[in-house]
């Protein structure tokens, strides 16, 4: 395949993926304004879930073109497919049976058909660990995982189509099949389902050992990869925690449809190694403010709590505090947050960063004596020491500018007054 064909096949499979997702938009605007009954998901959930899948065909088209070789691109734009068959399946079905009657034809089945992107791609996501960042194992002890997982995808695809379960949902199945045959393909589907999620394990696990065998550029591709795993599990974590109630469900979405969008865009940075480097910056950043915005966090409603025991304590009064309480914790939250921000960024460079912490503090301490040091042997020693110590090179040469006079013009501007190996 020509590296010019392979762009138009990936730029033409995100165009078709793109389009699936602007039909289930379209049918969403449509039909927002009428009440779904119970059972059916609600209209801004699929508008949500939409704007958080739709950078997946984006992503692989852009690696595919770019990078044909890599497979990983491919398993993307499948991934994308597998979405946008997925967020069309339900809004499909909701327009034709509930907004519209009858406007759209075969909608019991075509729901059933489009959700099979579910089974797709929870097929696909093993592989986007496994293959990740180089598209090939990570070594053929792990080729048994894959086909094992090809073999499962592949049967569980059909099984879910017929199996009766899956016809619990706001539409009935079509397809499920009754009687012993239907209980036998249910627990065949579930027994799949349950192979598959052990491969999803197994795959994140070889991303753990593929790191630590890694070195260089793969290494920086893997952290890019870990931090956004890192901020999708912290995610997860405020979800199960209910966060989302305390946020509200517009800044909750909104997270969530942000963190889609990292995740993306931190796989396309790692894959086409565009800024690679600046990933333990961004590291180092995630974890400051990470810290910092829990620790305010925690001092602002705890301060907010506080002041309200107090002020019942002494008013024997059940409604809220004063809004001089919420005052206070703001002005208390402002007037710590730098002095705590710079805490927390020399905790973090000590505990994570310990030798650009130690190589940082000798610079300033060379600053420091620079400005006092008068001796030009003694400065350049302690050049040499500060260079060593921070830079540790396998050889260490200072030249010094001589003063040339004007007779001496045409005499080389530099010589080596001393050097040190």
């Amino acid at each position: 395949m020509s590296r010019r064909f392979a762009a138009w096949l990936a730029w033409s499979m995100c165009a078709v993926c793109l389009s699936l997702m602007a039909c289930s938009l379209l049918l969403i605007v449509l039909g927002r304004s009428t009440s779904l009954p119970r059972g059916w998901t609600p209209w801004i959930q699929h508008a949500v879930f939409l704007l958080g899948v739709i950078g997946a065909p984006v992503l692989g088209g852009l690696i595919a073109s770019r990078r044909p070789e890599n497979p990983y691109g491919w398993v993307w734009l499948g991934l994308g497919m597998s979405f946008a068959l997925l967020v069309l399946a339900e809004p499909y079905a909701a327009y034709a049976l509930v907004v519209d009657e009858g406007s759209l034809p075969a909608p019991r089945a075509l729901y059933y058909v489009l959700r099979l992107g579910w089974e797709v791609s929870v097929t696909l996501v093993p592989f986007v660990l496994l293959l990740f960042p180089t598209g090939r194992l990570p070594s053929r002890r792990w080729r048994f995982l894959a086909w094992v997982l090809l073999a499962a995808g592949g049967a569980i695809v059909p099984l879910a189509l017929l199996n009766p379960a899956n016809g619990s949902g706001p539409v009935e199945n079509p397809f499920a099949l009754g009687g012993v045959t239907g209980e036998a393909i249910s627990t065949i589907d579930l027994a799949l389902g349950m192979v598959i999620f052990a491969a999803f394990i197994l795959s994140a696990l070889s991303l753990v050992i593929r790191y630590y065998g890694a070195s260089g550029v793969e290494r920086q591709q893997l952290k890019w990869f870990a931090l956004a795993a890192v901020v999708g599990g912290g995610l997860i974590v405020a979800d199960v925690l209910s966060v989302d109630l305390l946020l509200g469900a517009a800044l909750w979405n909104l997270l969530n449809t942000a963190t889609f969008a990292g995740f993306y865009l931190a796989v396309g940075i790692a894959i086409l190694r565009y800024r690679l480097y600046e990933i333990d910056l961004i590291i180092n950043r995630t974890l400051v403010y990470g810290v910092l915005t829990g620790t305010l966090a925690l001092v602002y409603f705890g301060g907010v709590a506080t002041s309200q025991v107090i002020f019942r304590t002494l008013t024997g009064q059940e409604e809220q505090q004063p809004q001089i309480a919420v005052v206070v914790s703001t002005l208390v939250i402002a007037a710590l947050f730098n002095p705590l921000r710079h805490r927390i960024q020399g905790f973090i460079d000590r505990r994570f960063y310990r030798r650009k912490y130690d190589a940082a503090k000798t610079l300033e301490t060379f600053g420091a004596r620079l400005r006092d040091e008068t001796d030009l042997e003694a400065l350049n020693n302690e050049l040499v020491g500060v260079v060593r110590e921070t830079m540790q090179p396998a050889h260490v040469f200072v030249w010094l500018r001589s003063d040339a006079g004007p007779k001496e013009e045409n005499k080389p501007a530099e010589q080596p007054q001393s050097a040190e190996r």
